[in-house]
């Protein structure tokens, strides 16, 4: 069960509205009026709990559970305790996390610049945006509505941000176009120099790098990655592609869709 101090519970769910949120159905029908008022793992669920069942190996953690209501694929109801009220869907995990989010929405700050942000005159903020502590936004730069730009973040020149974008500080972004719903998780780098060089024997020539990185819809890029803009044509991340923490992208690179 998630701990109050970190992560803030935004209300509790009957099941006919848990229901509408995942698309599944109740069994048995009568109990849509059931709350549920957090979610929690099987082995540690009470009846005010919802808890999900998507990999046949826990299937004897099921049985015992004392969650109030599980989500469950179909071949799988048959195993309920007599107290779980099932949720039958053929994609548990992901009914799972849809109710998770409903329980716990990612906090959204309210639109503010801080006192402490440096912005250029020429650049443009889209309403409903927060720009945090110490950030810095050069000239020409970009930014959508509803986005939060973490503190200490850093924004070059020219760069172009789409709609309801978070960038958790600090981050620093250059050369780059990024869509809409992309998210940056902390020390993230984006739009550096690409690695490369002409090999004399007098010692490497740089080459300059003069593409850019085209980042798509509803993106995320994980903690301490990095992006090398193209030395020409531009570095690509499709729309829906998650990256991980601690992954280098190079130069010249294109990633497709959700990938």
């Amino acid at each position: 069960m998630a701990d109050p101090r970190f992560f803030k519970k935004a209300s509790s769910f009957s099941l006919k509205e848990i229901a509408g949120i995942s698309g599944c159905e109740i069994f048995p029908s009568g109990k849509a009026d059931v709350i549920v008022d957090d979610v929690a793992p099987l082995h540690m669920a009470n009846e005010n709990s919802l808890s999900f069942l998507d990999n046949i190996k826990y299937k004897d953690d099921f049985k015992v559970t004392k969650a109030g209501a599980c989500f469950v694929s179909p071949e799988l109801v048959e195993f309920a305790p007599e107290n779980v009220v099932c949720l039958v869907t053929k994609t548990p995990y992901k009914a799972y996390a849809l109710a998770a989010q409903a329980f716990y929405p990612r906090p959204v700050k309210a639109q503010n610049i801080e006192s402490s942000a440096v912005i250029h005159e020429s650049s443009v903020i889209g309403e409903g945006t927060y720009v945090g502590h110490n950030v810095v936004i050069g000239e020409n730069v970009t930014i959508g509505e509803n986005c939060s730009i973490g503190a200490n973040t850093y924004i070059d020149d020219g760069v172009i941000i789409g709609d309801n974008c978070t960038f958790d500080g600090p981050c620093s972004v250059s050369h780059a176009i990024v869509g809409d719903d992309v998210r940056l998780y902390p020390g993230v780098r984006v739009g550096q120099d690409g690695f490369g060089f002409a090999i004399d024997p007098a010692g490497h020539v740089k080459v300059p790098q003069l593409g850019r990185v085209k980042i798509g819809n509803h993106v995320e890029i994980g903690s301490n990655t990095t992006i090398d803009r193209g030395a020409g044509p531009d570095t690509e991340i499709g729309d829906g592609t998650w990256i991980d923490n601690l992954v280098q992208i190079g130069h010249n690179v294109r990633i497709g869709r959700g990938c």
